[in-house]
Order: structure tokens, then C-alpha cells, then sequence
């Protein structure tokens, strides 16, 4: 008999008492059961210069068959519950983590929930003595999956186990699909993770799972660039040792297993320089295409050129954009993405930074520019009579003082943030980033004199630059700070510190443009980088509004288009027409503006104030709701919380409205026009009032402090015990002892809830009336 009533039990008490013990008595040994599992880190919430994160996703229990193949996912309920009140929620958890049963319990009895449809019925209750053994499900989801033993001895082949590196489970989800695919004889595969993401740390256990199984004994890892190349052979694929090499001097080695290349290294236009032929055609039998949006798909490419040579190997293409225009299509070559994990789904779930986008017009960029009849540039070259504008800037026509002004604007925001921000101006070609260059350095004369890596051009041309390019992306190097580029940095370059994008480029391609924003999307938490700055001034985050910007890759293949340019991307940016250099027109900022990521992925192009005042309206239909739950709440800090995680920025708000305003008087002027109290007048009403009367004379002098502190920096001040820590607290005595003023703790917090009541005390009663 029961010696405890069940409805009293905690959450905690219901799993450890009846959901876990029931699991272990179906044969569920320790190391099948992971209890409290984070899927998520948290969506980065921006607040200012600051940022935190919200609720990070957390399964009750993943079950898995063996380490990484996961089974069921389990939601525990207090039993005040009903058995099948967690339900949803392990759905939601079983369709995000691609697991096959989902089970709700409240300790009473189990609902489960059969995504296969293998077991006659989709929703069934069970008792807690029924609960299904890992051999049983097993069983279902392989007869579901069409697995027999032999694909089974594919598929449950062990991961390399690194304990400093766990797996991310869109990660998981890539990798035991693409085994799986191929286990099942599929032999072109398509994976879309975006950048900063981990495609490589993901290519390497698909690898090692298929080597080790001796499905692919011979495997061609390909990238279109040197640094690629060297990234992953120390990093992600240093596990495979001695059985692995990189392909250099144009030599064909053949005693190996695991093989680098740079698609450069194995190919070229003259016979003699494609080595690749010096491998037979079927002596891999598995190859991977790193960023295989760079053309890899072309008919005339010489990516495709190495597949074709190879064609009886399986094939996997890894990208973050699928290049889909008229010309190019990799889902016609690899076929429909087998798994696609998303920009905003990264950001979403916390693993990638959210941005915010300063868009600066330009009048001669609006308006556009004729020369009077007979000018000539700086050279001495008569101009052509036309009207230039943005199309032509920086290709056909330098106007010298629009380089200047877009130096100074990236300057002065470094200076209002922090100098040694990294930062990355991408230019039209490789004479507008020399020339960025030169701005960049009047501009910054001090630093620049002292290092004269502070600016850098890195181009595909500048020796100099490319040499410093492992610099500008470690971390841990402070120069080069700024780099200016044209196409180099565009993809492939994990710049995990580089917190502004600068786009002083026309970029027609949705491809490069996802390319561009990737190289800002790292998280680097040791170095404080939770999210990155966009600066336009060539209106090029308008793609941000395409519906393509982030939607599932759609084939768009013309298969009776031409074949694509192959130009170098060297040229980009220039027309090959005569240029010419003015350097007496002025030109100025017309508007500027900034536009923040929003909860649901997509810029906010509204005014902030329409932004919030629609985003809390969903939420309290009245002024009156909102005041009820503000006055209910034990902690006004909650309420912010989960404020901000629903997409209102208050941080952006004051800046807009007024930054003497306390959260609250923001909310109720922006959202029900009521008119806003500065904090200091809501203090200086309370001091005037006399709740402090029932206090002793230094409890009053703590309580007068708190309300200063409250006036200057905000509501955070009364919520959080630390600020008796700093000054000038420290006069009174130790939070110890001027906690004892109030008699103890719970006094204490009673008496700091009863001053934040007299700060919203109008507003309670204007509720009551």
C-alpha cells in the first residue's frame, strides 16, 4: 500500500518512482536511458549590446537501441495529470529528433504513440508492467524501414566515440539517414545543413560508420578550396590517421584509404593535368563534395567532370545552398535533399548567432548620377554622358567620396561598439577592395599605425592577404581585424569571431547571398560572440524577404538552359568596359535604419513600435490583462523574459521611445497608449508616499538606495540580491547584515516586492476602478 498520496509527487519523484523503474523491467539496461536530455541551446535573445538565451527544448527520457540510434522519447506529467496530457510535446520532440515512438506517462499508466504504423494502432494505453523492450521496438522500426540483417549490420554500426565533441541531433539525424540511404542501396545523396553547422564534423562519421562497417573501403573527400582542405584533415578527420592523405603536387599515391583533395589538384583543362584518371574508374567507391553549390552540378564543371569518372561510387553532396537556376541544379544531379536543417532552425534552436541589419541609403545610389557635358575623371578621361547608378558603381564608375563615406560609417559604428570587432567588407571586385582598403586605413589611422594588419585586403590575387587569412579567422589572433574581399571569403571560412558583415555589393544570387550571412551565423561563446551585425548599403538584405531566403531547396533546372559561364571568380565585378575615377562628386547618407531578427526567422521591416504594440496585443487583448498579470507576477523579470522571447525588444524600444522608461511604462505608451512614467517619477511618487514608515531608519535608507538604484538602471536592481554587493550598499553593511535589518531573508524579499506594489501602485488601482 502506498505510503505517499501520488498527486503530491513532483515530476521528478512520479519518473523515479514509476516511469523508470517500469522502463528497466522491460530489459532497458543504464546505457539505453538518458534522462533530461537538452536537445536545444536557447534562441539567442539580443538585448542591446548584451544578449541571453531563452528556454533551451529538454526530452524527460530518449531511449535509444544503442548509442545514437534513438528509439522512443518519454514526457513525464505530475499525476494530477492525465496519462496522456504530455503527449504532444513528445510528438513535437519525436518529429524534430526523427524517432519513431513517442510515449506519455503520469505514473499511472503509459499513452503510446506508434509513428510506423507497425503496430496495428496508432494510440494506444498501456500498463507500466507493458512497457515495450528495446529488441521489440527495434524490430518494429527495421520491418518498418525495410532493414534485413545485413542492412541492420550497416546501420548499427558504432560512431567514433569523442567525448569533448558530442553530436548535435540534426546532426545524428544526417548521419543515420545518409547510412541508412546507402545501406539501402541509394547512391546520390543530398544533405542541406546551413553554415556553421558542422557538415564536415558530420561528413567525417558518416565516413567513419561506413568504413569501419567495410561498406566504402576507399572514400574521395572533395572541397573547392586549400584551406577546406587543411581544416578538416587536422580537425574533424585527424581520427583517421595514417590512413589518410591530401592530394598535393599533382601525385596519384595509391596505398591509401581516406583521400583529400582540392577539386584543383585532381583536375584542369589539359589531359595531362586531370591525375584523377590516374585512379581507375572504380577504385572509390565513395565520395563527398564539400560546398557542392560551387558549381559541382554544372555540365561543364570540372566537379562534375571527376563525378562522372567516378560514377559507380556512391556519391554524397553536402552544401548549405542548393544551387537551383536555370543552369545549375543539384537536386537534379543528387536528387531531393534527404535531410535539411535550416538558417532559422539553427538560430532558432541557439546553435547559430541571429543578426540585426543596419540598411543605409546613399543619394547618389537612390538617385543615380549624369555627368555635365565634356567632365572628366580624375585621369583626365572624358566621361560618358549617361546616367550611372548603383549597377555601375564601383565597376564602370568610381565615385571616390561614396568609398569614403562607407569607410567612415563602417569606422564610426566599430568605434560606438568595439574597434577590434572582426569584420569582413565584401566589395564588387578586387579593385573596390584595395581601394575599401585605403578608406578603411585613413579612417583608422591610430590602429592601422600601430599594426599594419588592422585592415587587410584578402583576395584570391594578394599573396600577402591569403597568407593572412588563417589569422583574420582564428580567434585567438587579434589582426587582422578588418578584411576586405570580393569573392575569397564568401564561403567555406570559419570566422567564428567576425561580428560584422559589410555588403558594399550587388548580389543578384540567393546562393552567395546565404553564402555571405554564413560567414557571420558562428557562435563563439568564449570570445563573446552570441550574435552579428549586417551593414547594406547596396539594398541587398532585401533577399532577406525572398520566400527562398530560407524555404526547402526547389528544383529549378532548365533542361534545355545553356551551359553555366565558368568564368573565374577573379573577374567578378568587372564589366570589362572602360572605368573611370571621380573624385570631386560628394555623396550622402540619405536614410539609416536598423532591423532586428524576429522570433519567427524574418527581419522585422515594420517600426518597432508597430512591432511590439501587434506582438503584445497577441498576448493581452486589453490594458487591463496586462496589468493584471504584471501585478500578479512575483517577479517582474519573468514577465521581460518571457517577453523577450516572444519577440518584443525592449532593449531597441527605449533607444527609440526614451531610455529613462521602465520596461513597463514602454509596454503600456507603445501598446494601449497610455502616457509613460520616467523611472525617477515613479520613485520620487513612492518616497513621497509612506510605505516606508513601518521600517526601522537603516532598513529605510536600504529601501531609499534600492529606489535610486531602481531610477537609474531599472527593475533588474530590486530582483536581484547581488546589487547589495556594490557600492554604496557596502556603507550600510553586507547583504548578510542588511538583510537582518528586515529580520531575515523572506522579510527582506517581502519588503522589496511591497516596493515594486507602490512603484505600479496607480496603475493596480486604475485596474481595481
Amino acid at each position: 500500500m502506498e505510503k505517499f498520496d501520488k498527486k503530491e509527487l513532483s515530476e521528478r519523484d512520479i519518473c523515479s518512482k514509476f516511469i523508470t523503474p517500469a522502463i528497466k523491467q522491460a530489459n532497458w539496461d543504464e546505457r539505453q536511458i538518458r534522462e533530461e536530455v537538452n536537445l536545444t541551446k536557447g534562441r539567442i535573445i539580443v538585448k542591446g549590446s548584451s544578449a541571453s538565451r531563452g528556454q533551451p527544448k529538454r526530452a524527460d527520457y530518449i531511449l535509444s537501441y544503442k548509442s545514437n540510434l534513438p528509439l522512443a522519447v518519454v514526457e513525464a506529467k505530475r499525476n494530477i495529470y492525465t496519462v496522456g496530457e504530455g503527449m504532444q510535446q513528445a510528438l513535437m520532440y519525436a518529429e524534430m529528433l526523427d524517432i519513431p515512438f513517442a510515449f506519455s506517462s503520469n505514473g499511472d499508466a503509459f499513452l503510446l504513440h506508434d509513428r510506423t504504423g507497425t503496430l496495428g494502432k496508432v494510440e494506444e494505453e498501456i500498463s507500466l508492467d507493458r512497457f515495450p523492450s528495446p529488441d521489440f521496438l527495434w524490430q518494429k522500426y527495421c520491418e518498418w524501414k525495410g532493414l534485413d540483417e545485413g542492412r541492420q549490420k550497416i546501420v548499427t554500426q558504432n560512431y567514433y566515440t569523442d567525448h569533448r565533441k558530442a553530436l548535435r541531433y540534426y546532426q545524428r539525424i544526417a548521419i543515420n539517414r545518409t547510412v541508412e540511404a546507402i545501406a539501402k542501396g541509394q547512391d546520390r545523396i543530398l544533405l542541406v545543413m546551413a553554415t556553421g553547422t558542422g557538415k564536415t564534423l558530420t561528413a567525417f562519421q558518416i565516413i567513419w560508420r561506413l568504413w569501419k562497417a567495410g561498406v566504402k573501403k576507399r572514400i574521395l573527400f572533395l572541397a573547392d578550396r586549400n584551406i577546406l582542405v587543411d581544416q578538416t584533415k587536422i580537425n574533424d578527420f585527424k581520427h583517421f590517421g595514417k590512413a589518410m592523405t591530401k592530394i598535393k603536387n599533382r601525385e596519384a599515391e595509391k596505398s591509401y584509404e581516406i583521400y583529400l583533395s582540392l577539386y584543383q589538384a585532381v583536375s584542369g583543362t589539359e589531359e595531362e593535368k586531370n591525375i584523377y584518371k590516374q585512379f581507375s574508374p572504380d577504385f572509390f567507391d565513395l565520395v563527398i563534395v564539400d560546398e557542392c553549390h560551387r558549381g559541382s552540378a554544372a555540365e561543364d564543371s570540372a566537379w562534375r567532370e571527376i563525378l562522372e569518372y567516378f560514377t559507380s561510387a556512391t556519391q554524397i553532396g553536402l552544401t548549405a545552398t542548393p544551387k537551383e537556376t536555370k543552369d545549375v541544379s543539384n537536386i537534379h544531379y543528387f536528387g531531393e535533399p534527404i535531410y535539411t536543417y535550416s538558417l532559422k532552425q539553427g538560430i532558432e534552436d541557439g546553435f547559430l548567432a541571429p543578426y540585426r541589419v543596419v540598411r543605409i541609403d546613399l543619394d547618389k545610389d537612390l538617385v543615380g548620377w549624369r555627368p555635365e557635358k565634356g567632365k572628366t575623371d580624375k585621369y583626365g578621361k572624358t566621361i560618358e554622358d549617361r546616367i550611372y547608378n548603383q549597377k555601375d558603381y564601383d565597376r564602370d564608375l568610381v565615385l571616390e567620396k561614396r568609398t569614403e563615406l562607407v569607410a567612415r560609417k563602417v569606422s564610426d559604428f566599430l568605434k560606438a561598439n568595439d574597434r577590434f570587432d572582426k569584420t569582413i567588407v565584401f566589395c564588387e571586385n578586387i579593385d573596390h577592395a584595395e581601394r575599401m582598403r585605403k578608406a578603411l586605413v585613413n579612417e583608422n589611422p591610430d590602429l592601422a599605425g600601430e599594426n599594419r594588419k588592422y585592415v587587410m585586403r584578402i583576395t584570391g590575387d594578394n599573396q600577402e592577404g591569403k597568407a593572412e587569412l588563417d589569422n583574420f579567422i582564428n580567434p585567438e589572433s587579434r589582426y587582422p581585424v578588418i578584411a576586405t574581399t570580393s569573392k575569397l571569403m564568401s564561403t567555406g571560412v570559419d570566422a567564428q569571431t567576425c561580428k560584422l558583415i559589410v555588403l558594399d555589393k550587388r548580389i543578384q544570387s540567393m546562393t552567395e547571398f546565404k553564402q555571405i550571412i554564413g560567414r557571420g551565423t558562428r557562435i563563439n561563446e568564449d570570445y563573446g560572440k552570441f550574435y552579428f551585425t549586417i551593414m547594406d548599403f547596396k539594398k541587398a538584405t532585401e533577399l532577406f524577404a525572398d520566400p527562398d531566403f530560407d524555404g526547402e531547396p526547389v528544383e529549378i533546372y532548365d533542361f534545355d538552359g545553356g551551359k553555366g559561364s565558368g568564368s573565374p571568380w577573379e573577374r567578378e565585378g568587372e564589366t570589362g568596359r572602360e572605368k573611370y575615377f571621380v573624385d570631386d562628386v560628394g555623396v550622402e547618407v540619405v536614410t539609416e535604419r536598423t532591423q532586428y531578427y524576429g522570433p519567427d526567422g524574418k527581419l522585422i521591416t515594420e517600426s518597432l513600435k508597430d512591432y511590439t504594440r501587434k506582438t503584445v496585443l497577441k498576448d493581452f487583448e486589453s490594458l487591463d490583462s496586462f496589468l493584471k498579470h504584471w501585478n500578479e507576477a512575483e517577479k517582474k523579470q519573468a514577465i521581460l523574459k518571457e517577453l523577450e522571447e516572444r519577440g518584443v525588444l525592449l532593449d531597441a524600444l527605449s533607444e527609440e521611445v526614451g531610455k529613462d522608461f521602465d520596461p513597463f511604462d514602454l509596454i503600456c505608451h507603445v501598446a494601449f497608449d497610455r502616457p509613460p512614467l520616467s523611472r525617477k517619477e515613479r520613485a520620487e511618487r513612492v518616497k513621497k508616499g509612506d510605505y516606508f514608515s513601518k521600517y526601522g531608519e537603516q532598513a529605510q535608507e536600504v529601501l531609499d538606495t534600492l529606489l535610486d538604484k531602481y531610477a537609474d538602471d531599472g527593475i533588474e536592481n530590486l530582483e536581484n540580491m547581488s546589487v547589495l554587493k556594490v557600492q554604496p550598499f557596502d556603507r550600510i553593511g553586507t547583504p548578510m547584515e542588511i538583510v537582518k535589518l528586515f529580520g531575515g531573508k523572506n522579510s527582506y524579499l517581502a519588503a522589496v516586492r511591497g516596493l515594486e506594489s507602490q512603484l505600479y501602485t496607480t496603475d493596480a488601482s486604475l485596474l481595481e476602478a
